[in-house]
């Protein structure tokens, strides 16, 4: 589940991310962004900003049945807080299901969403490495 301060809630925030961000497509996502800075916050902006980057989910019908359209909503907001803490505080991702997300494995997800990240320029850090884990974590 992806906490309450890293998610957009308001139809602004998606129709601000998605005109006024940068866009890139992958096979089966597209990936909206949107970086704040301070100016634009203080010169009217009338949503506050919380927490550190957020994000919103847009899966249509296109993707499949209510049943299909919530599992992959499912597996994206856990791909979301995989990759949170590899953004930059004042952003704003919109990733948009496009139909073959629905047939998609987790990993192959998982990959586009963090190859269109960096490709718009916003993952901090690099990917960790599959099967290895960071030397504080081992149990």
């Amino acid at each position: 589940m992806l906490p309450e301060p890293y998610r957009l809630h308001h139809r602004a925030e998606f129709s601000r991310t998605v005109r006024r961000g940068q866009r890139i497509g992958r096979r089966d996502l597209v990936v909206h962004a949107f970086t704040h800075r301070y100016d634009e916050i203080a010169d009217g902006d009338s949503l506050v900003r919380v927490g550190g980057p957020r994000f919103g989910l847009i899966v249509s019908k296109a993707v499949g049945n209510a049943v299909v359209r919530h599992y992959v909503a499912r597996r994206l907001r856990h791909m979301c807080a995989q990759v949170v803490d590899e953004l930059p505080v004042g952003t704003d991702v919109v990733i948009r299901a496009l139909p073959g997300a629905a047939s998609a494995d987790s990993a192959e997800l998982l990959r586009q969403l963090r190859t269109g990240l960096r490709k718009l320029g916003l993952r901090q850090a690099p990917e960790p490495a599959l099967g290895r884990t960071p030397v504080g974590d081992r149990r």
